[in-house]
């Protein structure tokens, strides 16, 4: 056992995206699961599958994008100081964050099934009011990062960051989850077609 988990770490130190993505393919489902207790749920009634869908898109989506930024950040801004350290922080609040979110809320919309009309809908809704609690989490977090973590380790701790972030997430999925269940619970009662949102 000791000789896998050495191996494991020793491809991981020569490919670090795969560090990130083996982190982010088990803290974000795990976040999931804790926004899915938090919110009532048991064992017996977890969505596994939306555990499952955390799991594929921030392992083999938004660890590589992360990946990727964190290396153009690093050769854009190579002298780490507490001053690039803020820059970089708040230049990825307006360039990969924005773009990150959209891509998780469409994404996310996709792998349930949804049309591209629909997955659209959902970041209409969903992208201004998590972006905005965004600004306040994201460039404190990412200053200490770009400033005190080695690059081999920033996705890693962007990932285990993001734990509490995920659970944001999932939470604002399943509210507008709720508000469409609700919506259509509503039209039923009432005899009105359903209108997709």
């Amino acid at each position: 056992m000791v000789v896998i988990f050495s191996r494991v770490a020793a491809f991981t130190a020569r490919h670090p995206v795969v560090k990130g993505m083996i982190s982010y393919g088990t803290l974000w489902p795990t976040s999931c699961l804790i926004q899915q207790t938090i919110s009532g749920k048991t064992i017996e009634n977890y969505d596994w599958v939306q555990a499952l869908r955390f799991s594929l898109y921030g392992g083999l989506f938004t660890a590589p994008t992360l990946y990727a930024w964190i290396r153009l950040s690093t050769r854009l801004w190579p002298v780490t100081s507490l001053k690039t350290s803020i820059i970089k922080a708040f230049v990825e609040q307006l360039t990969y964050g924005p773009a990150a979110l959209i891509c998780f809320f469409f994404g996310m919309g996709l792998l349930e099934g949804k049309s591209v009309q629909e997955a659209k809908t959902i970041v209409e809704n969903k992208f201004l009011p998590t972006w905005k609690v965004g600004v306040c989490f994201w460039p404190i977090l990412q200053t200490l990062n770009f400033q005190y973590i080695p690059e081999h380790n920033r996705v890693p701790f962007v990932s285990a960051c993001s734990l509490v972030w995920c659970c944001f997430l999932a939470y604002m999925h399943q509210l507008s989850l709720k508000k469409a269940s609700e919506m259509k619970l509503t039209n039923r009662l009432l005899g009105t077609p359903h209108i997709k949102n």
